[in-house]
């Protein structure tokens, strides 16, 4: 079954918001996000945009040295608080900690193409922490969020092949980097999708959105397990790709403007490389509600949590 709640559809054009930029955040004095991985790369420059527009901003990242030089670069209102997404006990503890209203939630933290390793919980890496770190997290902060959830994605969602393997969720005796990455990916938009349909049958005014950054030059692509694909990347880096500064704007995009719930955002130009940012297509596979249900009932037996009973109603 199709999305019901996703108005684009595979082979449509791209819907433009040309030339949105920082300079079109609203006024965010007052308002309080989370931003999950928040001390290098797109994370960093999500935050400091944030910060910029008034936002205080909290920096939840693994290394909180690196989180605290990060935050000392940014003017602004921040603070930084451990979040290690490959372990279900750092996120309960950071969730447990928290005791204050959260206008927006950003799972922005990600890693990508690693060698086949497992969290603290015995997850594939990539999935576990890309797809379940971020589930838990935003279910058990939930109750204390007021208007919405981002979730970065990848246009490699869209990698020839990628579906979510429920019959081999590690791909154990399978395992690319590049596939589980893929799969990961895939999970995030498909999470979006189950997200927002719970949201509304609660009678909740909270919105779940999902964004891609194009490519983007961080550091993420230097930790590719295979040398030649990460010499590719680092060279498209280099010559290609748009700054972390270009790769964040969908994401704020996502995070302050106007937009439906489960929309999907992206850099508007040529392949959604890079651009100002716009309302962007996503695959079948990812609009397909009945695997989202799947994967979040999945989600759900892995981790122990679960879609809060009570949520705050329009």
């Amino acid at each position: 079954m199709r999305d019901p709640h996703h108005r684009r559809r595979v082979g449509a054009r791209t819907t433009k918001t040309p030339e949105w930029s920082t300079a079109d955040i609203p006024d965010q004095a007052g308002r309080t996000f989370v931003v999950t991985g928040a001390n290098s790369g797109l994370g960093l420059a999500t935050a400091r945009a944030l910060a910029a527009a008034g936002a205080h901003v909290v920096l939840a990242v693994r290394d909180t040295t690196r989180g605290a030089a990060a935050a000392a670069g940014i003017p602004g209102s921040t603070e930084v608080r451990r979040l290690d997404l490959a372990d279900l006990a750092s996120v309960r503890a950071f969730a447990g900690a928290w005791d204050r209203p959260l206008d927006v939630l950003i799972n922005n933290a990600g890693v990508m193409n690693l060698p086949e390793s497992r969290t603290a919980d015995g997850f594939e890496m990539q999935f576990g922490t890309n797809h379940l770190g971020h589930f838990a997290l935003t279910n058990l902060l939930l109750p204390h969020v007021s208007d919405r959830v981002v979730t970065l994605s990848s246009g490699l969602h869209r990698a020839r092949g990628t579906r979510i393997r429920f019959d081999n969720l590690a791909l154990d005796g399978e395992y690319t980097p590049a596939a589980a990455y893929s799969q990961s990916k895939l999970a995030n938009l498909l999470f979006t999708l189950e997200l927002q349909r719970r949201l509304e049958d609660a009678g909740s005014p909270v919105r779940a959105l999902a964004a891609h950054p194009g490519w983007a030059a961080t550091e993420l692509q230097g930790h590719d397990a295979n040398g030649v694909r990460r010499a590719l990347m680092l060279f498209g880096n280099r010559f290609l790709a748009q700054d972390a500064d270009g790769g964040a704007l969908p994401t704020l995009y996502a995070a302050v403007a106007d937009l439906p719930g489960a929309s999907y955002a992206g850099p508007g130009g040529r392949l959604e490389l890079r651009g100002a940012p716009a309302l962007v297509d996503r695959s079948a596979a990812a609009s397909d509600s009945d695997v989202a249900r799947r994967l979040w009932d999945v989600s759900e037996q892995l981790t122990a949590v679960g879609f809060p009973a009570a949520l705050p109603r329009r």
